[in-house]
């Protein structure tokens, strides 16, 4: 069985010392920098199936780092590590590119069950039960993360396709905010809460398009998705 790889960059030698040797004595290849210069030429290198990135770096922070991975690679999961506990701090995360944070200090159990579920969200799901939703002028191809309309192809997110599946399966339907929640991130959380609110602001930008899709909010309820 083929190991899953991990990028991991860490600038504190101790914790990152612990949490490569935990990761690895659990059977994943962890590619390890201590400052963020190395880590695109890391990913290039290696092709990680997962980032595991601190956000406070020398040289370069994870959220520059994120990007530069998203140039090359819209799909690998990337979780952010933090010691900030501000909102927006997080929410830059998710505008960034990040898939997933976790707060330090933290425990290698809930690190790991956070890689294990970014990695069951990527692997590829067989059958597909619906690999294409066509509404209004765009296409939707799920297996694909694609977004199209017309001869523009839009790369979606893990979470973007996650969350456009389940209102393109609900569609001129109402979907709770809980179901959501529970359904993209395994939990209903505050901090989540408010992350679902940044993918939908990113879905109404990708759909503006077409003025016949709308993602209505419905006030203590969730979101309808309205499609003439």
């Amino acid at each position: 069985m083929t190991k899953v790889k991990i990028l991991y960059v860490e600038d504190e030698p101790f914790l990152g010392r612990i949490v490569k040797e935990s990761l690895e004595s659990r059977g994943f290849v962890v590619h390890m920098a201590t400052d963020g210069g190395r880590a695109l030429t890391l990913f290039t290198a290696n092709k990680p199936d997962i980032c595991v990135l601190d956000v406070m770096l020398p040289l370069k922070d994870g959220y520059s780092i994120a990007n530069e991975i998203r140039l090359l690679d819209s799909r690998v999961p990337i979780i952010f590590v933090t010691a900030k506990t501000q909102t927006d701090d997080v929410l830059k995360g998710f505008e960034t590119g990040g898939n997933d944070y976790i707060r330090k200090p933290f425990s290698m159990e809930e690190l790991i069950v956070r890689i294990n579920n970014l990695l069951a969200i990527a692997k590829p799901k067989q059958p597909v039960v619906a690999e294409k939703f066509a509404f209004g002028k765009y296409e939707f191809l799920v297996s694909r993360y694609e977004l199209k309309i017309g001869d523009a192809v839009k790369k979606l997110s893990h979470r973007e396709a996650s969350l456009l599946k389940i209102l393109c399966e609900n569609r001129n339907t109402t979907v709770s905010r809980k179901d959501i929640l529970m359904a993209v991130w395994g939990d209903d959380s505050f901090f989540n809460s408010r992350n679902l609110d940044v993918y939908i602001t990113k879905l109404r930008d990708y759909l503006k398009q077409d003025p016949a899709i709308q993602i209505i909010t419905i006030k203590g309820i969730g979101y309808h998705f309205a499609v003439n």
